[in-house]
C-alpha cells in the first residue's frame, strides 16, 4: 500500500474536499483523516478541559506511584517528543 499526503477541508455539507492536486493512479482508496490543532473547535476544547479536570480527581487503585503522579510537573503545550528523542540520542551518543 502507498501512502500520500495531501491537504484538505471539510466543507459545510460536511463533504471532504482535497485542496491540491495528487497524482494517484484511479481506485479505490483509504482515508485517515488528521485535524490540524489550529482549528480546533470549542466543543473539542470543552472536552479535553474536562479531561484535565476529571485527572485532578482521580482515585487510584494502587499507592505504588500515586505521589509520583500526583507530584509530577505536567508537559508544557509546546513539547515536542520527536526534538526531545533527537536531543537524547545525541547525548547518549556524543554528536
Amino acid at each position: 500500500m502507498q501512502a500520500y499526503k495531501a491537504k484538505g477541508k471539510i466543507d459545510a455539507t460536511g463533504n471532504l474536499v482535497v485542496t491540491q492536486p495528487i497524482e494517484i493512479p484511479p481506485g479505490n482508496v483509504e482515508v485517515i483523516i488528521l485535524q490540524v490543532a489550529d482549528e480546533v473547535n470549542s466543543t473539542e476544547t470543552a472536552t479535553e478541559s474536562q479531561t484535565e479536570t476529571s485527572k485532578n480527581q482521580v482515585r487510584y487503585r494502587t499507592n505504588a506511584f500515586r505521589d509520583l503522579l500526583e507530584n509530577s510537573p505536567s508537559v508544557p503545550p509546546d513539547f515536542d517528543p520527536e526534538s526531545a528523542k533527537w536531543e537524547y540520542l545525541k547525548e547518549k551518543h556524543n554528536l
